[in-house]
């Protein structure tokens, strides 16, 4: 690669690849920076900043993943309904109750850069709570 020339990642030169990655004891923060790093790209040597240039990630055993400390009581996901008075509040451990994969994702998706390319990015994460997935065929392919 020339050094005196400036490189952006073109859509022809994009070749994403699908990563699995088993959430199963990992803690959920230190999880959600690796996710977010290879969606972005950032571990590749074609990473640009402005273009999708990541992989695709499939993550299995997604409600496995660990909150160290009080989260699991503590930790608040909050949402405003747009009604006067209507804020709903709702701890970590009903969310892993009712939506499992919902606060990793959640974690993945307030750690990309808020624009356009971040609702491109989070469209490449696949989340499913066991071990099965229907995405083995891409997963295979080199």
């Amino acid at each position: 690669m020339d050094m005196n020339r400036a490189f952006f990642l073109r859509k022809e030169d994009q070749k994403p690849h699908w990563r699995l990655i088993d959430a199963t004891g990992q803690t959920m923060g230190r999880l959600a920076t690796q996710i977010a790093e290879i969606l972005r790209g950032k571990d590749s040597e074609l990473f640009t900043p402005h273009a999708d240039a990541g992989d695709y990630v499939v993550v299995i055993n997604a409600d496995k993943v660990v909150l160290t400390g009080n989260k699991l009581e503590d930790k608040q996901y909050i949402r405003m309904t747009g009604y006067i008075g209507n804020r709903k509040e709702i701890t970590a451990k009903q969310m892993f109750e009712k939506h499992p994969t919902e606060p990793l994702k959640l974690a993945v998706k307030r750690m990309l850069p808020r624009n356009k390319l971040s609702r491109q990015l989070i469209r490449k994460l696949k989340l499913y709570v066991g071990s099965e997935h229907p995405h083995q065929a891409q997963l295979n392919q080199k």
